[in-house]
């Protein structure tokens, strides 16, 4: 019901008409229902089988013939084979019945199921079959009608110009007898004046027709797929290529809910989005429309689609090679990446090495100054409280040296598994999720702030009253304090490198991700709130313990 309203909604609706996204509205819904296409063959599957199921006695020919009809019906669209099987059924019992006006009746619908799967001789000779001049009344039109079918699809594919003219004349003449005997309430009669005004080029006639038979037809009906194509006919003459796809997806619409695997419109469609360029929708929709076709096993369909299936497949195929190559070359830059971290690593282990032997060194050279004689005492308080900077310096260098290898160490981990994912993913071909990854900025986010949350962390364990005095410097109005969840706030961290002597503007900037000179507003913002001078602000920062 909610699909019903949703059509009505788009061919009535004159805002909507005017939205630019209404065609690709359409296409999504069009992608949703073929997702569950199997569904709508589900239900026609349990139909068909009720009607197997409740087969009349053999001795009730005419219980047995309506049966049949019933079958027929529901194959018609469904499975060429089955539908002509039946009719042909329906033919052999009529004339068990010794009834004319059913062998007619079964002879005209199988006639026309011939002709629209593409084997017009069967079809012409079995309305030849038919006597004209005994066909009862009620059957005319569907006479004149099979034969106007017949000859026009043999006039529309035929290769010879010569046939093709003859086979339209002879369409013409049985159409012409077809207005005199049509009944003017019918679908008919107002499909063919459709069809005369749009042969003509009088498309608004056209379409005025065709909003008559819209108004007599609900949507998701193999009625108003025929009609809604019948519409996009109209608007490909015309020349305007988006109320044609508009109309094309929702007669795709109609066609799969109805379960009619008798479809033209969805590979027209996929014409249209490949010559628009949109060649993965235009490969999934022929690709469909190529599976259904292939179920409903009629020739023509088949031979109607291969060309335009083949066209597709080659430019999708050649996407697919492109987007391929492209993650191969990312995967070597990944590599790449990984080699250049671990020569990264080896050259921290190094430099580590070093500063192990300056520590050893420096723990003699303090354990000598231990020794010196009590006339230096003043010189060695001196060198003691260097030695406590030095102390303090080493013990800020290991922190952040400590915190800096996990770090690599979990980069490593982190570039390992994602190796891995596109990997799989370039195996597995699921090349559009992996692009949706790269393209992603929450990964670098969650980095950043996981980067931010280790320094704010290491730096609080080495200066844990950081805080506390550095808002001692401040008015009293004026302290800064980290909001609910955080360590340390944008102007905390800014004076936090200050204090671990980065004074550098550019180099804060850098660290922080901002520009230099929103690091030069914040400091300046920061110390026109001192209750100290300006001038000696920093160096109180840095004196922080």
């Amino acid at each position: 019901m909610k699909t019903r309203l949703f059509f009505a909604f788009l061919v009535f609706s004159p805002s909507y008409i005017c939205a630019g996204n209404e065609v690709d509205s359409l296409l999504n819904e069009l992608d949703k229902i073929i997702a569950v296409h199997r569904s709508f063959s589900m239900k026609k599957e349990v139909r068909i089988d009720e009607l197997k199921r409740n087969t009349p006695p053999a001795t009730s020919l005419t219980s047995l013939y309506e049966r049949n009809r019933k079958l027929y019906k529901e194959y018609r669209a469904y499975i060429c084979d089955s539908a002509i099987h039946y009719l042909n059924k329906n033919i052999e019992l009529a004339g068990k019945m010794n009834d004319r006006m059913k062998q007619d009746e079964s002879k005209l619908l199988l006639s026309y199921q011939l002709a629209s799967s593409g084997m017009y001789k069967e079809a012409v000779d079995i309305l030849e079959s038919i006597d004209r001049g005994t066909i009862n009344a009620r059957f005319l039109t569907d006479y004149y009608s099979c034969f106007d079918h017949v000859y026009g699809e043999l006039a529309f594919y035929t290769q010879d110009k010569v046939s093709s003219a003859g086979y339209r004349k002879i369409s013409d003449a049985y159409k012409d007898s077809l207005f005199h005997v049509v009944d003017h309430s019918t679908d008919l009669y107002l499909s063919m004046k459709e069809t005369a005004y749009r042969d003509n080029r009088e498309f608004a006639e056209a379409l005025q027709v065709n909003d008559m038979r819209l108004s007599k037809v609900k949507s998701g009906t193999p009625e108003y797929a025929l009609i809604t194509f019948h519409r996009a006919l109209a608007f490909q003459q015309n020349g305007d290529r988006n109320q044609e796809k508009k109309f094309l997806a929702l007669s795709a619409l109609s066609d799969i809910q109805s379960a009619i695997k008798d479809h033209a419109s969805l590979w027209m469609l996929a014409q249209l989005l490949y010559e628009d360029g949109d060649v993965e929708r235009a490969y999934h929709y022929i690709r469909f429309s190529w599976d259904e076709t292939n179920f409903y096993n009629a020739r023509l369909r088949s031979l109607q689609s291969a060309g335009i299936l083949s066209l597709i497949d080659k430019t999708y195929q050649a996407k697919i090679e492109r987007q391929n190559r492209q993650l191969e070359n990312y995967l070597m830059l990944i590599s790449a990446l990984v080699i250049l971290l671990f020569v990264a690593l080896a050259y921290i282990y190094c430099q580590m090495k070093k500063l192990s032997v300056a520590r050893n060194n420096l723990q003699q050279v303090n354990e000598q100054l231990k020794a010196l004689n009590e006339e230096l005492k003043q010189i060695n308080g001196c060198l003691q409280s260097t030695n406590i900077e030095l102390s303090e310096s080493n013990q800020i260098k290991e922190e952040y040296i400590g915190r800096f290898i996990k770090l690599c160490s979990t980069y490593i981990d982190k570039l390992d598994a994602y190796r891995r994912m596109v990997s799989k993913k370039i195996s597995g071909g699921q090349t559009a999720e992996l692009l949706r990854i790269a393209r992603s900025q929450d990964t670098l986010d969650l980095e950043l702030k996981e980067l931010y949350d280790n320094f704010d962390s290491a730096f609080l364990q080495l200066f844990p009253d950081f805080v506390k005095r550095f808002n001692e410097l401040l008015q009293p109005d004026a302290a800064i304090l980290p909001k609910k969840g955080e360590l340390l706030n944008t102007e905390l961290r800014i004076f936090a490198l200050v204090r671990l002597g980065i004074e550098d503007s550019s180099q804060i900037a850098e660290f922080l991700r901002y520009s230099v000179n929103t690091i030069y507003n914040y400091r300046a913002k920061v110390k026109n709130k001192a209750q100290v001078s300006r001038d000696d602000f920093e160096n109180m920062v840095r004196n922080i313990r």
